[in-house]
């Protein structure tokens, strides 16, 4: 099946597509911003499904849901987002979003969430939906607080000088914490760390 994943987010992009590409039934055509999905779904379509980041340069939040909607030539569409609320998901579901997934889920669950969309099915996850808390992790219980913050930071794609900034640290400190983070998940550099992290739903 051929699915267009749009996010600006290089790193986050490219982890996404290395778990769909796993998957022999996976074709994926990638897109950086709003404005390049729309070219990609008249010149590459039609998709089984959109996968649209919430919050990508020319989304415009759920506007760009609905230029989709209109553009996508009948596909099913869905929203990504690392930092939109359960009522943002509502929202898009209201508004003829097929489904709703936070980038806080396994990677596996994921994949699976895109076929069961791409086959017709609505998805949401329903914790997710009710504002529940995500369940406590083996893999994260091994992290500190600040290699969390340093975790989700390459699992966004940040280099080390801006996860420096957002965390108020030195970006000597930042490349201490990848190290660390990469022997503790047992990773072979940051990409593979932000992979593992993704697989285990911890960011």
């Amino acid at each position: 099946m051929k699915i267009l994943l749009a996010d600006d987010h290089d790193l986050v992009r490219d982890t996404l597509v290395a778990y769909f590409e796993r998957d022999a039934e996976f074709e994926v055509v990638q897109a950086h911003d709003y404005p390049s999905a729309s070219v990609a779904m008249k010149d590459h379509g039609p998709f089984a499904l959109v996968l649209l980041d919430y919050g990508m340069p020319g989304m415009q939040g759920l506007r760009g849901l609905e230029k989709a909607l209109a553009e996508g030539g009948g596909a099913p569409v869905a929203v990504i987002s690392g930092t939109a609320d359960a009522t943002i998901a509502t929202k898009a579901m209201a508004q003829g979003a097929i489904g709703f997934l936070p980038k806080t889920m396994a990677a596996k669950s994921l994949v699976n969430a895109v076929k069961l969309m791409a086959a017709g099915e609505k998805f949401a996850p329903v914790d997710f939906m009710a504002g529940g808390n995500v369940p406590s992790n083996p893999l994260a219980d091994k992290l500190t607080k600040r290699e969390m913050q340093v975790l989700t930071g390459l699992s966004k794609g940040l280099s080390n000088k801006e996860i420096a900034r957002d965390t108020d640290l030195q970006e000597v400190t930042i490349k201490l914490h990848v190290k660390t983070l990469c022997r503790k998940l047992d990773a072979r550099n940051r990409t593979h760390a932000a992979m593992i992290a993704k697989d285990a739903g911890i960011v």
